[in-house]
């Protein structure tokens, strides 16, 4: 019985290629989707290149107008065209998960199963499971290499500006830093991709798997980005202060994210910010606010020391439900693939 396991036949008079090659069901699998993966590699390529290039003008703006210490308006000044080379990098960091689900994840054995190739290999002498466990190994291979790469380096290029003084290192709850650094891409496309073959396997249609696979990875944006900041542990900073003292916002650590603030009363009950904000005059707002026993401010925020701790917490999860959907791919696929 023929297999589709054999690696192809060097011909006669000619000398095998030295070094590591693909063979078998990995070649049959590479060769298969060669097109798409190298599509991901060369955009992740391009993209890399564009990273370096632009963190390299943006290091040297920012040297030149001082760097660490230098003041805030000196570095402000000129920065806008390099913010903005890091919000369209992140926008496109932030569609990768998308778009890699829709185009990899979803055809991935819709495509097998639709033309009919799934009922060939199992024809074969190559067992369903290993069949799947190549199609995903291979492919999770290639997105997690290039999301890893990615992240890393939009890390390296957001880093340089947040540790010389510009005031971006406050955006870092944000999608476009907290979602495209550390291991968040990585493992947020993962699930996506393997949500997009999941959805492939059981409508095994092309196209209506890339369509619902789009609506899926929509979702999954959505819900990791209302959640995302409950990762974080709230920290409470308050500043009391005596009778007839000004009162005083407190102070924060560098880059902490302000999620609420609040007046602090001499019994300790919180009043909303906007408390006294209708009196006409200072004097005014003053006596509105001795009338109400406020001592202090209560400001919840979270600190740039937790987003590492956040990023591999949600990383985890996600992680966690990936593995829970290849079990479920490669326990399905194995009975009900054809």
């Amino acid at each position: 019985m023929s297999t589709l396991t054999n690696a192809p036949a060097v011909p006669s008079g000619t000398s095998a290629r030295r070094g590591p090659r693909l063979s078998g069901m990995t070649w049959l699998v590479w060769r298969q989707h060669r097109a798409a993966f190298w599509t991901v590699l060369a955009a992740t390529a391009v993209l890399l290149a564009w990273i370096a290039y632009q963190r390299a003008g943006m290091t040297d703006h920012l040297t030149g107008r001082g760097g660490p210490g230098s003041k805030a308006e000196d570095l402000a000044a000129g920065f806008a065209p390099y913010r903005a080379q890091l919000d369209y990098i992140a926008v496109a960091m932030a569609a990768l998960p998308i778009l890699l689900g829709v185009f990899i994840g979803a055809p991935l054995l819709a495509a097998d199963l639709e033309t009919g190739t799934a009922k060939l290999v199992a024809a074969q002498s190559v067992s369903p499971a290993r069949w799947l466990t190549t199609k995903l190994g291979a492919s999770l291979l290639v997105v997690t290499v290039s999301t890893a790469l990615l992240g890393i380096a939009y890390d390296w290029w957001w880093g340089a500006a947040a540790t010389r003084g510009t005031d971006i290192i406050s955006e870092w709850p944000s999608g476009s830093v907290f979602d495209t650094t550390g291991p968040v891409p990585v493992a947020l496309t993962l699930f996506t991709v393997v949500g997009g073959v999941a959805i492939g396997m059981l409508l095994r249609r092309g196209l209506p798997a890339m369509v619902v696979t789009f609506g899926f990875a929509v979702a999954v944006q959505l819900v990791w980005s209302h959640f995302r900041l409950d990762l974080g542990s709230v920290v409470t900073a308050t500043t009391p202060r005596e009778a007839g003292a000004e009162i005083v916002f407190p102070d924060l650590p560098r880059g902490a994210y302000q999620l609420d603030q609040s007046y602090l009363t001499s019994s300790g009950d919180l009043l909303g910010w906007s408390t006294c904000s209708q009196e006409a005059s200072d004097r005014a707002v003053q006596d509105c606010l001795e009338k109400a026993e406020v001592v202090g401010w209560s400001v919840d925020y979270l600190p740039l020391s937790q987003m590492a701790g956040m990023q591999w917490l949600g990383a985890s999860i996600l992680l966690a439900l990936t593995a829970g959907v290849v079990a479920f791919i490669l326990l399905w696929g194995r009975k009900r693939l054809v």
